[in-house]
């Protein structure tokens, strides 16, 4: 297993590495850069000349920070060098001089609470569902819960969050619920048991349009997964061996099944920064999909090439992860 982690490490680094020149590569030929955006400045005082002149004066520093005026080789090995000493720059345009590691960190925590919460619900209550609708696939109630994951996988994100928003929320037909955001304002006015109800008041709705549409996409999996192992021979004989069901099902039909349902979970590392834009927007939560959309906004490449990095990176982790856990799920896949 040790060799076998090495040379996927360094397949990985590799990997990385071609990503990021790729995508440093996009940035630079697509129209557009930071500079733009404020060429003319904005200085009161002196003609509008002199306010160009001052604009264009610091737009030009600025490229040269940048290496927007060198070649896209000679530019991204600059910042690749930088970034093997830890250093990803300091953003352009969404917080002009800070840097974009202590960005990315101070959202980080409010995209994980949230994706993980998603998460969560969504493994504890498709796989259960999955599996019985696997086990009793044909009936009554394998029908109506088709037809109800259907109907929610069918649902866009932005028009459930908009209707929640209209029907539950401050303003709106009921008000059960904040309108945005996560923060309790005044906390120091609840108790300790109002305070928590507040608090999962206001995660309710955003880790519900986070969770519904995985929670019917990974429940069908399941389904499909169960359906291609309950008819095995193995199953047949754990049965005549006087086994219960509940250990037929779930002690010999689920670990067999888990191989997709593992291969799903290695996409969840990069879905945890990289959060929900749309969610994120709807409800106002300053997460990693709102950085996200700012930088891409506002075309900062040195936020982008940070936000490209640890997204890379944990899409990767992801993968090994899935490797790994493969053989503790199956013993005859082999690492070798």
């Amino acid at each position: 297993m040790f060799f076998y982690i090495i040379k996927r490490l360094l397949l990985a680094g590799a990997t990385l590495f071609a990503i990021l020149f790729a995508s440093y590569a996009m940035l630079r030929l697509a129209p557009g850069d930071p500079t733009r955006s404020n060429l003319f400045g904005s200085d009161s005082a002196g003609s509008a000349v002199d306010a160009e002149k001052g604009g264009l004066m610091r737009n030009t520093a600025l490229r040269e920070k940048l290496d927007l005026d060198k070649p896209i080789i000679i530019g991204f090995s600059r910042w690749f060098s930088r970034v093997l000493k830890g250093d990803f720059g300091e953003s352009a345009a969404v917080d002009p001089g800070k840097p974009v590691v202590d960005m990315i960190w101070e959202r980080l925590p409010v995209t994980v609470s949230l994706n993980v919460w998603a998460v969560l619900i969504t493994y504890l209550l498709a796989i259960p569902i999955g599996v019985w609708s696997g086990t009793h696939a044909g009936s009554s109630g394998d029908k109506i819960t088709e037809i109800l994951l259907f109907a929610l996988y069918s649902l866009p994100v932005m028009w459930v969050g908009l209707m929640l928003q209209a029907l539950l929320c401050e303003g709106g037909w009921k008000a059960v619920f904040p309108l945005h955001g996560l923060t309790v304002p005044d906390p120091d006015n609840y108790s300790i048991w109002h305070l928590q109800l507040e608090i999962i008041k206001h995660y309710t709705l955003p880790v519900f349009c986070l969770a519904y549409g995985g929670f019917a996409g990974l429940s069908r999996y399941a389904r499909a997964s169960m359906l291609e192992v309950i008819h095995c021979d193995y199953i047949r004989t754990a049965r005549a061996k006087g086994l219960t069901e509940f250990e037929v099902i779930w002690n010999h039909g689920f670990r067999n099944a888990l191989i997709t349902l593992i291969t799903l979970f290695g996409g969840l590392l990069p879905g945890l920064v990289a959060g929900s834009v749309i969610v994120e927007y709807i409800f106002n939560i300053p997460g990693m999909g709102g950085l996200s959309l700012l930088a891409l906004s506002s075309r900062d490449y040195p936020l982008q090439m940070a936000l490209f990095a640890f997204s890379g990176f944990l899409t990767l982790a992801g993968i090994m992860l899935s490797d790994l856990l493969y053989v503790a799920a199956d013993p005859r896949i082999k690492l070798s």
